[in-house]
């Protein structure tokens, strides 16, 4: 998805985002293989239970495959012009926010990648928890902004924007099913008033 549209291997942006992808993907693998293997379980599954869940992920899966072949036809037209520094500063705040997303792991083993509660499920409301009431998706809208700027590409930001537009419902559905499953979730949302970023929303 990068190398083809780019037309080359000489594409110094794309080794060093995949390098940084998928190395603290296998650190976070071992990890979790050792000390959670539910979590890990957890987030291998693909099947949503909600209907409007299915249709967004769907949808979100589209978008998540184009948003990856776009910075290589950039880097073929040569449409952007992203200076190094930028590129490898963003590649340092997707190192950030895998950290973010660890902490995240740690903290909630109940972090399925569907939207679903597990019985004998409780609310967390340590760590990130305490400051905002989705921290990986905090992690991870700030990760992805970041993605097309590590692959040299400010073309790619326009195709994320939608897939945020995805995120945020998501989290509205979430938010829904924890609200009406999970008991003790309405009180946690006094006690942690913001989603995502703290005073803002």
């Amino acid at each position: 998805m990068l190398f083809l549209p780019a037309g080359t291997l000489d594409y110094w942006e794309a080794w060093a985002f995949l390098a940084i992808l998928f190395i603290p993907m296998v650190v976070w693998l071992r990890y979790l293989l050792k000390r959670d293997p539910e979590l890990l379980e957890r987030r291998i599954r693909f099947r949503e239970k909600e209907k409007r869940e299915k249709a967004l992920m769907r949808l979100g899966k589209l978008m998540f495959f184009a948003s990856f072949l776009v910075p290589g036809l950039d880097r073929r037209f040569g449409w952007s012009g992203v200076p190094p520094w930028l590129v490898i500063a963003a590649d340092s705040v997707i190192l950030l926010s895998y950290a973010a997303i660890f902490l995240v792991f740690r903290e909630n083993t109940y972090a399925s990648r569907i939207v679903e509660v597990e019985k004998g499920q409780k609310v967390i409301r340590t760590g990130p928890y305490a400051v905002v009431r989705h921290p990986m998706y905090a992690a991870t809208i700030t990760m992805y902004l970041c993605f097309p700027i590590a692959l040299g590409s400010y073309v790619g930001l326009i195709f994320w924007a939608p897939f945020f537009a995805l995120i945020l419902a998501r989290i509205s559905d979430e938010e829904d099913v924890l609200q009406r499953r999970l008991k003790g979730y309405r009180g946690y949302m006094k006690e942690v008033r913001y989603r995502l970023i703290p005073r803002v929303w």
